[in-house]
Order: structure tokens, then C-alpha cells, then sequence
């Protein structure tokens, strides 16, 4: 079985950079976006839905912690057994991923109008758009950047948690600044990062599985793009 971290076109030897359409290529990255998309979708009716249906005491509602966890505890499961489980499980987590975080987010309707959410949702999926192109055409090898990325995201997380205790609105306006740039940095070299993951002698099982874990990537670098970006410029209620 393949290893995901150590594919012969890894991010130094692009395949992007031959002059002739890679037919395999394409259809591997129209999987991962149309994946990524619908979890996307999922996420949006399961906090519209669930935003109409529980109103604010979801809020203040125990229950509320589950759903906050659930989907970490889950996104976790999926990275590590990725490599056991059958595509269609590994599809089925991820949708079921996708709807939890739904459910979370259904908070931000109380919080922020819905005329800001929606229009910073396009401006997010503009950019997001704008960066993930840049990383799936451009012949720089992105993956030097690998390390620092996560280090900035190590350090937004910490800086989150301890932001959760000090309720500092300045360093929270930091960190969605820095955040932001992160999330914008990752989209980029994930693009690029799963574009040479692409290997065209795969077998199903293997291809489908790196589609998930592609998806599950860019999914979750939009969903925190947006919440950033929500936080800097979304108007409050």
C-alpha cells in the first residue's frame, strides 16, 4: 500500500511542469475538489439547519461540547486509519465530519448577520480559489515552506487556547491576522502537496483513499479561512 508522505511525485518532481495534459492528474484533482466541495455544502445545511431548528440554547447547552470535540476526535480517527479503512468508509467519516462541524459552527449565526457571513463566505471561497489554483499551476516547489506553515499553526493554536483565558481582543485581532496568512499559505501547498500525491499506478483503493485526505485538507484550510476571515471582518449582531 502506498504511503501518502512518500510518493515518487512528491512536490519537488511536479508533474505539472511536462508540457502535455496529465488525464489522470486532472480527474484525481476534480475528485478532491468535488469532495471537498459537497463537505463544504454539508457543512453549510447542517448549520443553517441546525441554527433554525435548537435557536440560541445550543449555546449554552452542554451538548454544544460534543459537538466542538466530535469532530476532532474524528478527524484524528480518519488520519490515523486511513490506511485500513475502504474508500467508501473513509467517504462516509468524512461526510459525517463535515456535517459535525456544521453543527459547531451553527453558533455563528447568533454571533455575526447573515449578510456578513454570506459575503464573507464568497470573499473566502474567492480567495481560497485564487490560492489553490496558484498552488495546483505554479512550478515553485512549495514544500520548503511545509515546516514553516505548521510551526505558524502550532503557534496560532497555542495562542488560541491561551486567548480562550486572557479574552484579549487585540490578540485575538493578531491571531486571526496571522491566521489568515497560515490558512492562506496552506491552501496553497496542500494544493500542490496533493497534486504530487498523485501516482497513476494506484490501485482504486489507494487512489480513492488519497482523494478523501485531499479533500479532508482543503477542507479544513477553508473552514478555518472562513472563520478567520469572519472574525476580522464579519459584522456582529
Amino acid at each position: 500500500m502506498s504511503n501518502f508522505d512518500q510518493n515518487p511525485a512528491a512536490p519537488g518532481t511536479l508533474r505539472g511542469a511536462v508540457a502535455e495534459p496529465d488525464v489522470g492528474l486532472r480527474a484525481h484533482m476534480l475528485r478532491v475538489y468535488n469532495y471537498m466541495a459537497a463537505g463544504v455544502g454539508l457543512t453549510a445545511l447542517a448549520a443553517m439547519l441546525t441554527y433554525r431548528l435548537t435557536g440560541p440554547e445550543l449555546l449554552q447547552s452542554p451538548l454544544m461540547w460534543i459537538f466542538i470535540l466530535a469532530p476532532l476526535g474524528l478527524v484524528f480517527f480518519i488520519s490515523a486509519r486511513i490506511n485500513t479503512l475502504s474508500v467508501q468508509t473513509a467517504r462516509y467519516l468524512f461526510f459525517i465530519y463535515a456535517a459535525l462541524v456544521g453543527v459547531s459552527l451553527s453558533t455563528i449565526f447568533h454571533i455575526y448577520t447573515n449578510s456578513s457571513i454570506t459575503r464573507v463566505f464568497f470573499i473566502s471561497a474567492a480567495t481560497f480559489g485564487g490560492l489553490s489554483l496558484f498552488g495546483y499551476t505554479t512550478r515553485q516547489d512549495l514544500s520548503g515552506f511545509g515546516t514553516f506553515l505548521f510551526m505558524g499553526l502550532i503557534g496560532v493554536v497555542i495562542a488560541s487556547l491561551v486567548n480562550m483565558f486572557l479574552r484579549s481582543s487585540g490578540l485575538d485581532w493578531v491571531i486571526s491576522i496571522i491566521g489568515v496568512g497560515v490558512f492562506a499559505g496552506l491552501t496553497a501547498y496542500d494544493t500542490q502537496r496533493i497534486k504530487g500525491m498523485h501516482d497513476p499506478n494506484d490501485d482504486q483503493a489507494t487512489a480513492g483513499r488519497k482523494a478523501v485526505m485531499g479533500a479532508l485538507s482543503l477542507y479544513l484550510n477553508f473552514i478555518n479561512l472562513f472563520m478567520l476571515m469572519l472574525r476580522l471582518v464579519g459584522s456582529r449582531r
